[in-house]
């Protein structure tokens, strides 16, 4: 081999390490860029599933907004019920002029919980719900059907579709045990 042949053989040498090197080189560069665009898809699709969490969220916290002060209500409306089932009949004039102005608080109340769509859970001659219903009491009544409710003790609530306070009930169990 003379000198011209091994200069020659050494630039092909060079040239085949120097394309080795760039096709190297380049084959990291394109096996990066796949794993970026991978984590970029990765972190798209999270950063979509925070924001519809987070919408979700907040329409969520914006449908039952008054929940809180529903809760406080509810218990006047109990305590003007009790009131209203005095006997009108034997009071003073001054008592029932009274339960006359009782009657129209409590009118307005429910009203206005009606037009917030709080709505009372029908119980009362129902089967019994574990869902909207709190059985505190179990009695043997025999022309009443099982799981039927018999009595309410404490009216329940619904505010919108969700139960905000269950109804407490007494329900019927003729089963012997």
């Amino acid at each position: 081999m003379d000198e011209k042949e091994k200069v020659e053989t050494e630039i092909k040498s060079k040239k085949k390490k120097s394309h080795n090197k760039w096709q190297e080189q380049n084959e990291k560069l394109i096996k990066q860029n796949t794993e970026l665009n991978d984590k970029i898809l990765r972190i798209t699709a999270e950063m979509q599933n925070m924001k519809r969490h987070f919408e979700e969220d907040k329409m969520r916290l914006s449908k039952y907004d008054g929940e809180k002060l529903i809760l406080e209500i509810l218990p006047i409306v109990d305590n003007f019920e009790r009131a209203l089932l005095l006997d009108d009949a034997n009071l003073t004039d001054e008592l029932s002029k009274f339960l006359s102005g009782f009657k129209m608080i409590y009118g307005n109340l429910v009203d206005i919980l009606k037009r917030l769509e709080v709505k009372e859970i029908p119980c009362l001659g129902a089967p019994f719900d574990s869902a909207t219903m709190n059985a505190v009491l179990i009695d043997h009544v025999n022309d009443a059907d099982d799981n039927i409710v018999i009595d309410c003790m404490q009216k329940g609530y619904t505010y919108k579709d969700k139960v905000i306070r269950p109804a407490m009930v007494k329900v019927n169990n003729n089963s012997k045990e």
